[in-house]
């Protein structure tokens, strides 16, 4: 029996998901992932490394603090991401 099935108390079969809705779907929560984990990071690293005396507003140092931080950060993830990408096998 097909796992990914289901049935109503009718007995007729649910139809499934095209696999490009799937992927779609995936996609979809991988970048929401994605964007929590970023502003996780902002807030969590960049904010507590950069903001020595929360205020009301941002001084220009703070502000170019956060924006290097966040920039290393994209850049270190995006070496990352390809980096596991090119090690996945792929059929062809």
């Amino acid at each position: 029996m097909n796992t990914y099935a289901s049935t109503h108390s009718s007995g007729a079969n649910v139809s499934q998901p095209s696999p490009e809705a799937v992927i779609e779907q995936v996609q979809r929560h991988l970048a929401e992932a994605y964007a929590e984990e970023l502003f996780n990071t902002v807030r969590d690293k960049c904010f507590m490394k950069c903001v020595t005396k929360p205020s009301s507003s941002l001084s220009g140092n703070e502000s170019s603090c956060i924006s290097r931080c966040v920039d290393r950060y994209m850049e270190a993830t995006g070496i990352t991401s390809r980096a596991v990408f090119n090690s996945i096998p792929r059929e062809y």
